[in-house]
């Protein structure tokens, strides 16, 4: 024991010497990754406030907020984007929790039918959108089908962008939550918490969603993207979000427009810091559920693995 105990540390030191030694290349890696990610923002910065024989300028940043129809595509995008979260959230959370709760084969169901908006092309899914449009209004005209027809296409609020945004957020949400979900032993928390008398509301709420905080504000994130980003079922629906409106204006503004894409990418990376900060809260280890009929609460633990014995040691016993 005695030579082994010598032994230990000389046989460690070279390993001590290769974690302690600096490695340079992980900082060459990560200037490269900055290069290529900060250079076209610069050279997008650099073309907005120079202007040739005129010097520097910051018209372009001046003339934003004044822009005609910013604010409105602005605002229109941020509550698209808020009203596909909520929906997208309403959809696969309670979806998934059964599927945890029911039988395995239904994993395999759920997960295919949210995947499906990756196989089918965004301009194949507008297509069908919009045939879709124009047929109803056309067969359904003496029926009370007629004016949802038209309300779904409200210029103020598209609720048509909402349910096609719905369906291409489907695979993010899905991916996001099922990590979470893969981490919490959802049928013990379901079932103690029913034990202690909370409805399959109170047990979603006060159980369910507490543990998934980092997933919820990643899935929210990826669908705030992608609302944010997204052109092509909008322009060809018709309607004017804020992607659509920095292609418009493009023409007639180019600096404008690069400037209004720079200050969506701080807005949205903005918007990330508050989405990461509220996930990365520290969850609490246990969960509070009240009682039926009680003001009490019973503590449920996040995971119901009782602790593992101590190992003896020989010659300590």
């Amino acid at each position: 024991m005695a030579a082994l105990t010598t032994a230990a540390p000389e046989a460690l030191a070279p390993v001590k010497a290769r974690r302690t030694r600096p490695r340079y290349w992980r900082g060459a890696v990560l200037a490269i990754a900055g290069l290529y990610f900060v250079t076209p923002l610069l050279s997008s910065f650099v073309f907005t406030v120079h202007v040739p024989n005129q010097g520097l300028t910051f018209e372009a940043y001046s003339g934003i907020l004044s822009a005609d129809g910013f604010t409105e595509s602005l605002f229109l995008s941020l509550s698209l984007a808020a009203a596909t979260i909520a929906l997208a959230l309403l959809l696969v959370v309670p979806a998934l929790v059964a599927v945890r709760l029911g039988p395995p084969r239904l994993r395999a169901v759920v997960e295919v039918v949210c995947m499906l908006p990756l196989v089918v092309p965004p301009i194949a899914l507008v297509t069908g959108i919009a045939t879709v449009l124009r047929w109803g209004p056309d067969h359904f005209s003496r029926t009370p089908l007629y004016q949802t027809f038209l309300a779904v296409q409200n210029e103020s609020f598209p609720v048509v962008l909402v349910l096609a945004y719905t369906v291409l957020a489907l695979p993010f949400v899905h991916r996001s939550l099922d990590a979470g979900l893969r981490a919490v032993d959802v049928p013990t928390l379901v079932e103690a918490a029913r034990n202690c008398g909370a409805s399959r509301l109170q047990v979603i709420v006060s159980v369910i969603l507490p543990n998934l905080r980092s997933s919820l504000a990643g899935a929210s994130f990826l669908t705030l993207a992608l609302v944010l980003g997204e052109y092509t079922v909008a322009s060809l629906l018709g309607f004017r979000p804020f992607a659509v409106w920095i292609v418009t204006v493009s023409g007639a503004e180019a600096r404008m427009s690069v400037a209004v894409s720079l200050l969506s990418l701080l807005i949205t990376w903005a918007l990330l810091l508050v989405l990461s900060r509220a996930g990365t809260g520290s969850s609490a280890s246990a969960t509070a559920i009240p009682a039926a009929g009680a003001g009490l609460a019973t503590v449920v633990p996040a995971t119901a693995v009782p602790a593992a014995a101590p190992t003896p040691v020989p010659g300590k016993e």
